[in-house]
């Protein structure tokens, strides 16, 4: 299997895994994809640790790594603590989740302040000096055209850059600007998300970027088979860009509970909603995201203001939830997408790999033989 980003990359397989656990990263890696590993909650020192990680399993075999700057933000241009944008979170919205949650039995046992990367205006440059310092092959970006600083460095270290587009405008924006690799994602996607397909999102993306120039596109959304894969690169795609498969395999982050409800979910238990981060992003249904799409909600609040509403919470929620608490098993949810329908047992990710593998040569050999009679 060769397609350009298989020679861009080094890799044998154009299936890249995008996942917050750095053992997916490395486990893809090794099995003949590529792995990145997502670093938008990180500080400097956790990404230093994890990439330091991955080095050591990866034998020097290609990764990459995802550092999310959106282009916009609250409290961008004003460089403010995770202490000072918690400031900023009303009253109501505090008194919002405390309801929510005493509604189905749960209390916090504090008012925890999220202890993530954040999304300070020096944090994206901080995290790349620390990713340069690892043999990585591929920046990620999402939520807007990558900042300039992201652009020319990744150039200067002779690193392809890619860039997450959920409409044909956005991706118009992005080879404009100088991305490498263009990432279309579909609706079907978990996390953030636009409204467009990824069956029409391709070609369209494909199509509006043709008069300006040559860039690869990997298809996003809902791809968790070897055949889907196969179905993106022949709608031109040069590959697949993956998350949600990876979610219930051996290695995942995810919490056991989630997981479970993961495997027995369809493909129409996910839902686009604000209520976690503050944009539409496609995550299990649940009594959380069921609440902030209510008449009684007070709305989401931009990012990364919402984050620090839900994350202290929802993460509570998942210790809970694996303990068998019922009310926090309501509440408990994640980033999924669509594709959770057909996710429906738990494998090693080397496994998925090679499955997906099979599946696509198996989806390639019925296209040669449709097109032969």
């Amino acid at each position: 299997m060769k397609t350009p980003i298989c020679e861009m990359l080094g890799i044998e397989l154009p299936l890249l895994a995008f996942s917050h656990c750095r053992d997916v990263v490395a486990a893809v890696t090794n099995a003949g994809g590529f792995g990145v590993l997502g670093a938008s909650s990180h500080t400097p020192e956790q990404l230093e640790y994890e990439l330091a990680w991955i080095d050591e399993h990866v034998d020097g075999r290609p990764y990459g790594a995802d550092i999310v700057v959106p282009e916009k933000f609250e409290g961008k241009g004003q460089n403010l603590t995770v202490e000072q944008l918690a400031e900023r979170v009303p009253a109501d919205r505090r008194a919002f989740v405390d309801g929510l949650l005493a509604r189905h039995g749960v209390r916090l046992p504090a008012e925890p302040v999220w202890q993530g990367g954040g999304m300070s205006d020096t944090i994206g440059e901080e995290l790349l000096d620390v990713t340069f310092r690892h043999p990585v092959k591929l920046i990620a970006n999402a939520l807007g055209v990558p900042p300039q600083y992201m652009i020319d460095r990744a150039k200067a270290e002779g690193v392809p850059i890619a860039a997450l587009v959920g409409a044909k405008e956005h991706a118009v924006k992005q080879v404009n600007a100088g991305v490498d690799i263009l990432i279309a994602q579909g609706t079907e996607a978990g996390g953030h998300c636009g409204e467009v397909s990824t069956m029409v999102l391709i070609p369209e993306v494909i199509e509006a970027i043709r008069p300006i120039r040559e860039v690869p596109v990997l298809a996003a959304g809902g791809i968790v088979t070897g055949r889907q894969m196969a179905a993106a690169i022949a709608l031109g795609a040069a590959g697949a860009w993956t998350g949600s498969v990876w979610l219930t395999t051996e290695e995942a982050e995810t919490a056991p509970y989630t997981v479970q409800k993961m495997l027995a979910a369809s493909s129409r238990d996910t839902v686009r909603s604000k209520g976690r981060t503050g944009k539409p992003s496609r995550q299990l249904k649940s009594a959380w995201t069921d609440a902030w799409e209510s008449p009684d909600s007070p709305g989401a609040l931009p990012m990364p203001l919402q984050s620090l509403v839900s994350e202290p919470a929802l993460r509570y929620v998942d210790t809970l939830a694996e303990k068998g608490d019922s009310g926090a098993q309501e509440l408990a949810t994640y980033w999924v997408g669509q594709g959770v329908g057909l996710m429906n047992r738990v494998r090693p990710a080397r496994d998925v790999v090679y499955e997906m593998a099979e599946d696509f040569a198996e989806a390639a050999e019925r296209l040669a033989l449709a097109v032969e009679d």
